[in-house]
């Protein structure tokens, strides 16, 4: 098939040389000429992932309509934050009959929507049922190892997630389906928030009690939240709630824990994504989940907590001791 990847950041680029290696025609485009230059010349994204080849087939660009055209299928790798002005451009364009995966996580700022809706709310053309969305425990740089890696690809539309299914399926890629999309997606974006709160209980000096405690409970904070939002129970404990809560919390690959990690170690916000050149979803889908709580008058202590440490400075030993002291309460 053929098929543009937009977003050439790290999981992007892993992806289209994972899918390049199913056989299929890929179009890398960046948002960045002189990237595209580099990327052409050296055969390798350095900026984002080196070390690591990029076979002479994939065809990258920054030109966005050449990119797209005659595709198949369009997997958007853009940073959620981002998507909105990256394919804005395309509004006019017919997508009847195209596919739509997308592979970012995360919650837009003010509007509070998910990437899939992001989508829907740009391009007037593209109908929910033609979006898939993959998300899962899947650093790029493990995957660009060929490090075995199970994630889940949802839609709407169930069989179209088979079909992205066996699209994106290698021996080292295992990739399951699932009809619930919304559930995915808030899955893959609430982890990181909760990501961040672990890396600021690491960074403060508390132990591993302390993190397991913060996973399991994030766990039912996030479903929570998914529940009145449409999402099923059980999707949060699959590969895109739990599995990913997982290895965010826990991994060195892990943006999201290693900005949680600076701040609890006494730095300023500005200051540790001033030297990141990768995006740390977690930290604005952080504003975005504190507006959701307000908006589904929802009780989300961990979140509110990482929110208040993030951007109203509140000291993290001060925050965990107010998670520790809260009423006492029954587990289920």
């Amino acid at each position: 098939m053929r098929i543009s990847v937009l977003g050439a950041g790290s999981w992007g680029t892993t992806l289209a040389i994972l899918l390049h290696y199913n056989a299929h025609r890929v179009t890398l485009w960046t948002y960045d000429p002189s990237h595209s230059r580099r990327m052409n010349e050296m055969r390798e994204n350095k900026d984002f992932l080196p070390g690591f080849h990029i076979p002479t087939d994939i065809k990258i660009t920054n030109d966005l309509f050449a990119a797209i055209h005659n595709c198949e299928i369009i997997v958007t790798a853009v940073p959620t934050q981002f998507l909105r002005s990256a394919i804005q451009p395309l509004a006019s364009q017919q997508f009847l009959n195209t596919i739509f995966v997308n592979v970012a996580k995360g919650i837009e700022n003010q509007t509070l929507l998910t990437v899939s809706e992001i989508l829907t709310d740009v391009l007037p053309s593209l109908k929910l049922e033609n979006i898939v969305t993959v998300s899962g425990p899947s650093f790029a740089e493990e995957v660009s190892r060929q490090i075995p890696t199970a994630v889940v690809a949802a839609s709407i539309n169930l069989n179209l997630a088979k079909q992205i299914q066996q699209t994106f399926m290698t021996p080292y890629f295992r990739v399951y389906s699932s009809d619930d999309i919304r559930g995915v997606e808030l899955a893959g974006s609430l982890k990181n928030v909760i990501a961040v709160g672990a890396g600021i209980a690491d960074g403060a000096g508390f132990g591993d009690n302390t993190k397991a405690a913060i996973m399991t409970r994030a766990t039912a904070e996030i479903a929570r939240l998914g529940r009145v939002m449409g999402a099923r129970q059980e999707t949060f404990a699959g590969l895109s709630g739990i599995g990913d809560l997982i290895v965010t919390c826990m991994s060195k690959h892990s943006r999201n824990r290693h900005v949680g990690e600076e701040i609890g170690r006494g730095r300023k916000l500005s200051d540790v994504l001033g030297e990141m050149k990768m995006v740390a979803e977690g930290v604005p889908t952080t504003r975005s989940v504190h507006d959701l709580a307000i908006k589904h008058n929802v009780e989300l202590p961990i979140c509110n907590e990482v929110y208040e440490v993030l951007f109203e400075y509140k000291d993290p030993i001060i925050a965990t001791s107010d998670l520790m002291t809260r009423d006492a309460k029954r587990e289920h």
